[in-house]
């Protein structure tokens, strides 16, 4: 609870899960530092709450969205891993396990809580809704698939497709190796480190700090290693000695 500066609630409501939403969003960041720093990452929840929460740190979906269940799971509330793929380029789907996402199930009521897409909803999404839902980053709405899957839009782009199914942390493992290893993930072609500020999104790639006040965008590249490393305490809480990699950049055709 300090991680996100939250007090324990008094009980585990929908008003509850907003407020750790957001919160989490605010104080967790999504990052892929691990993958440009050579350390592993353990799809284990000990593993994750000593990273996340021990060492300040983010994650990408796949750690930050399974700490956040953990919490919901100890203050009361029933929790389900979700696994979705991500819609790219082309509207191709990305492989499976691409996403995990996170259900939680209120008062007979389910909300779709997913604090590791990068800039997505700001609240969870009320699962069985169908029609528009309102929200500080954009309009959303879950539409049902022939399949029997659900995809959530935003502002009528499809971002994600998901499982219903419920599913377990180690499901997500050949996910997790595939984002951190291939050189057809976007993770390993790229190096963010993103979260949600008061006043709008906060983002470094690898020396370019880009940042949202009140709907303007701003960008600037850092001088040095310092003025990096200064960006990432400063603004993400995170302490670096070792700076990650940026990958190389793709020759122009």
């Amino acid at each position: 609870m300090r991680r996100i500066g939250a007090t324990r609630p008094y009980r585990p409501d929908v008003a509850a899960l907003r407020d750790l939403h957001l919160r989490h969003l605010r104080m967790v960041p999504f990052e892929n530092l691990s993958i440009h720093l050579g350390e592993d990452i353990v799809l284990e929840e000990k593993a994750l709450l000593d990273k996340v929460v021990g060492a300040r740190r983010g994650g990408f979906c796949y750690e930050i969205n399974a700490t956040f269940a953990v919490l919901l799971r100890e203050l009361g509330f029933a929790v389900t891993l979700l696994q979705a793929r991500g819609y790219g380029e082309g509207g191709r789907l990305g492989i499976p396990y691409d996403h995990m996402a996170v259900l939680v199930e209120v008062a007979g009521e389910r909300w779709l809580a997913d604090v590791g897409f990068g800039d997505h909803t700001h609240f969870p999404l009320a699962l069985d809704e169908r029609g528009d839902q309102a929200d500080p980053g954009g309009t959303f709405r879950i539409v049902e698939t022939e399949d029997g899957d659900l995809d959530v839009l935003r502002d009528g782009r499809p971002q994600c497709r998901l499982e219903t199914r419920p599913r377990v942390l180690a499901d997500f493992t050949a996910g997790a190796w595939y984002h951190r290893t291939s050189p057809d993930s976007h993770f390993t072609r790229s190096l963010v480190c993103s979260r949600l500020g008061e006043e709008g999104r906060i983002t470094l790639s690898g020396r370019k700090l880009v940042t949202h006040v009140n709907g303007r965008r701003a960008e600037r590249l850092l001088d040095s290693d310092e003025d990096v490393r200064a960006a990432y305490r400063d603004r993400f809480g995170i302490e670096l000695t070792d700076l990650p990699v940026p990958p190389p950049r793709a020759p122009q055709a």
